[in-house]
């Protein structure tokens, strides 16, 4: 037989057992039946790797083989005696084993007929018998292993006692057949390589089960599904072959066309099976009962969970995707959620798979609530149908009478607040509702909540934050408003003293003028609010010269000068920016008092307008301007006061890409300053002086 097909086996052995050492590696805690686990993985892969090696190139010397043929076997011994229970009855021969172990390696390195063993495959009998006793030992003490075992514990080993009793029992078919023939055969030597690398998931399963080797071992779940799909897919298709391969031989004149015909059915039904949601769930619960400790890989579930909550990229409602997440982690088809109303009771928020349940509320003191809220079960309607005692007497929900399907209530708790509840559909593959899925159930439930309670309370701050904002627009329409009043009620008291004097006609012509002016533009701003505000070119002289002199009737009057060579120009809503001006224009003609005065100035800083509007009041400290100034509805006005004038100023001059800052002293003054970047043709023009900063 080739050699290099038994190089090719033995290399994939010892790839096997290095991947398998070097994760239980990563989790040894240092104790001692971890250690002689790792040693005798350790000791396979280096015998598995030497006889490689000695397969493909003649190079190892045969001392060497027959030495890691012993020890190999030695080590899985050792590992064997130190996990045996304190009852075992061969204890006491311990040292029989060992005494066996020493001899055969005393003898490898010491006996004559070595050197030519393995060039004829020729053997003489005493290494033999000695391969096979340590193999019968193996047998022994797995044998022991499990029977003293408490039945409890035997899940935990019964795969480890299935790999080691594969690997004993066929070295000692192996042994066996040589001292029958008096010669080692061939082919079953060669296949120990792939036959050892068969039992790699066995033990690696057997490691994950038994903690208390302090291996901190892990398996993936999905590695060992697609894997055993993969192996039982492979088996489906070698059975078929062989099936084929027997329709071709005894169909006579048919045999060839019933063979294409058999194989493309047997394609066909594999994928069918392959693709068969219920077969893919089948196996999976058969896997997660038998290999593992926990039905479920919760850090795999918790982050499917979660992306399944918080990603609505598809457009799936988040009702639909609460119900979507529970039911994946039963295999339920679907189901219907109801989310508790203000009012308490609990209102049907969205329906998945079909449930066919038209129930559009559930009333808060409905009695599997008023349970579900004393004791944050989930009700399994299964078991509560047949041991109503569990459930306090509970009964069936009336309500549920039509739904035939209906199989679990998921309540969703946030913190200790019944949210809502999921009703969850019967799966297709029975399911063991057992204390982990209802766990699993009741803390994905929770997670559930938070994420309803989050939407609602991010609804609730978009309502209040529209009450907020047209409340915001109130103020400032009612700011805009008292001022108007205010000049016109100026005009009123002094029309008795005046109205013969032209000169005053034609100012409250004027005034009134201007209020009509400002009130049809706040109408036509509350007409057009919430629609796209359109940018404009604005002159800032003409703008400021007009709003100086629309000032000029109260002291003391505003005195303008532009230091500016041209028109500066900015881009914005001139009706606002008016408003803006007029407000720092007023607070500072109310600060200076009518024996003070007020300057409003123009000027060019590089690409930027520079607007000052400077008084002699009594100014202010840092600490008010830091914390009050400009904080809306703060007034040190009494109640003539809105507290929005210089909130409304700033927040419209950084709409426009500026800002407005101020700089005051106690007893000096005050200068609001207003920095506006120019239009984009303004920029071409060049100024004729710098400002200060």
């Amino acid at each position: 037989m080739n050699g290099w097909v038994g190089a090719i086996s033995y290399g994939i052995g010892a790839a096997a057992y290095l991947v398998l050492g070097l994760t239980l590696a990563a989790g040894w805690r240092g104790r001692r039946r971890g250690g002689l686990l790792l040693l005798a993985i350790a000791g396979t892969a280096l015998w598995a790797a030497v006889n490689a090696w000695q397969l493909a190139y003649h190079s190892v010397p045969l001392v060497w083989l027959w030495s890691l043929e012993t020890a190999h076997l030695l080590l899985w011994l050792a590992f064997l005696w130190q996990i045996l229970p304190d009852g075992g009855r061969l204890r006491r021969w311990r040292f029989a084993s060992y005494a066996l172990g020493g001899a055969l390696l005393a003898y490898h390195w010491s006996a004559p007929w070595v050197d030519g063993f393995l060039g004829a495959w020729q053997v003489t009998e005493w290494p033999l018998m000695g391969q096979l006793l340590l193999a019968l030992t193996g047998l022994v003490l797995l044998e022991q292993l499990y029977r003293n075992l408490h039945p409890e514990r035997r899940w935990a080993v019964k795969f480890l006692c299935l790999a080691l009793g594969t690997l004993f029992a066929y070295e000692f078919y192996l042994y066996a057949d040589a001292l029958l023939f008096k010669r080692i055969n061939a082919e079953l030597w060669q296949a120990r390589g792939l036959i050892s690398a068969l039992l790699v998931p066995l033990l690696a399963v057997s490691a994950v089960r038994n903690p208390d080797w302090s291996i901190d071992a892990f398996v993936s779940r999905d590695v060992v599904f697609h894997s055993t799909a993969l192996f039982g897919a492979g088996l489906y298709l070698l059975t078929m072959a062989a099936a084929g391969y027997y329709v071709r031989l005894y169909g006579g004149e048919w045999g060839r066309v019933l063979q294409a015909v058999f194989l493309v059915a047997a394609l066909v039904l594999l994928a069918v099976l392959l693709f068969s949601g219920q077969l893919r769930a089948r196996l999976r619960i058969f896997l997660n009962k038998h290999f593992f400790n926990y039905r479920y890989d919760y850090r795999k579930e918790w982050l499917r969970i979660t992306a399944a909550l918080s990603q609505g990229d598809d457009g799936m409602p988040l009702g639909e995707r609460v119900i979507r997440a529970l039911a994946e982690l039963v295999e339920s088809p679907g189901g219907t959620l109801w989310v508790r109303s203000d009012s308490g009771h609990y209102l049907q928020r969205a329906d998945r798979g079909g449930s066919g349940v038209e129930i559009p509320w559930i009333e808060a003191d409905d009695p599997v609530i008023a349970f579900m809220k004393r004791r944050e079960w989930v009700v399994d309607l299964d078991e509560l149908q047949r041991f109503p005692e569990l459930y306090e007497g509970l009964s069936r929900p009336p309500w549920l009478a039509d739904c035939r399907d209906a199989w679990l209530l998921v309540p969703l708790f946030h913190g200790h607040e019944l949210w809502g509840v999921v009703l969850l559909l019967r799966p297709l593959i029975p399911l063991d509702c057992n204390w982990e899925v209802i766990d699993v159930l009741k803390t994905a439930g929770r997670q559930a909540a938070g994420f309803l309670a989050l939407e609602e309370t991010a609804a609730r701050l978009l309502e209040a934050r529209q009450f907020e904002g047209f409340n915001r627009l109130s103020a400032f329409v009612v700011h805009d408003l008292k001022n108007l009043i205010a000049q016109l009620s100026l005009v009123v008291r002094n029309a008795e003293r005046h109205a013969g004097n032209p000169e005053f006609v034609r100012d409250a012509m004027t005034t009134v003028e201007h209020a009509v002016g400002k009130m049809s533009r706040l109408l036509e701003q509350l007409k057009s609010m919430g629609k796209a505000e359109r940018a404009k070119r604005i002159a800032l002289r003409p703008l400021l010269e007009e709003v100086v002199s629309a000032r000029a009737g109260q002291l003391p009057r505003p005195r303008f000068v532009c230091e500016a060579r041209g028109d500066l120009w900015v881009e914005g809503d001139a009706d606002r920016l008016a408003s803006a001006f007029e407000h720092v224009i007023q607070n500072a003609q109310e600060a200076a008092g009518k024996h003070g005065w007020v300057r409003v100035r123009l000027a060019r800083q590089e690409r930027q307008a520079i607007i000052e509007v400077e008084d002699n009041g009594p100014g202010m400290d840092a600490a008010f301007i830091r914390q009050r100034l400009f904080k809306p509805f703060e007034t040190t006005k009494g109640l003539t006061g809105m507290g929005i004038g210089a909130y409304e100023s700033r927040e419209y001059t950084r709409q426009l890409g500026g800002d407005l800052v101020v700089r005051s002293t106690p007893g000096e003054g005050t200068c609001f300053r207003f920095v506006l970047p120019l239009a984009v043709s303004a920029n071409r023009i060049d100024s004729d002086k710098k400002v200060p900063t």
